[in-house]
């Protein structure tokens, strides 16, 4: 799919048929997050996989925006190490999530995006660290749902470019 296609096209997906997503697959949209630009080049990014049913049932109730997760048939949490990217790491994680999303959408995959990293559930990412047995200084950023998309979202109403964008003056 063209870059510009992909753009415009995907949407947060919540819900999913119940068929796996192959390994093969999983594997390329990690391999896409991998390649995004992070801060001083040293993509501290972690990513882990959870497929077990049990395990997804458990993050979908991490916070009140996690519960449609509970049929997912797929969970990549995005990590960043801390001691990699100290004063930087959400803008290093959201550079992966982003790339990670179009690729999966590129693909015929849905996905959405999950906050974890977040002020407004300062225990969301406490719960998930201890859940899935992280280490304090890797930093979950966000649970991105995967899996076949069972719904087909119509695009959001965006903003004109001429409401957004500036000319600098001097």
């Amino acid at each position: 799919m063209e870059i510009f296609k992909a753009i415009r096209t995907r949407r947060s997906i919540r819900k999913y048929r119940p068929d796996s997503v192959p390994d093969d697959l999983i594997e390329k949209v990690i391999d896409a997050a991998r390649w995004a630009p992070s801060s001083h080049d040293r993509q501290p990014w972690e990513f882990i996989i959870v497929k077990n049913r049990y395990t997804i049932e458990k993050l979908a109730k991490t916070h009140e925006y996690s519960s449609f997760m509970v049929d997912t048939p797929l969970v990549i949490a995005v990590c960043v190490d801390q001691h990699k990217s100290p004063s930087l790491f959400i803008q290093d994680g959201s550079a992966a999530i982003q790339n990670l999303l179009l690729a999966a959408h590129a693909i015929g995959l849905g996905t959405c995006w999950i906050a974890i990293h977040n002020l407004n559930f300062p225990k969301s990412e406490t719960y998930v660290q201890k859940l899935l047995s992280i280490p304090e200084n890797i930093r979950v950023i966000a649970l991105i749902s995967i899996g076949w998309p069972m719904e087909k979202p119509l695009p959001s109403k965006r903003r004109e470019l001429s409401q957004m964008v500036h000319q600098e003056k001097f």
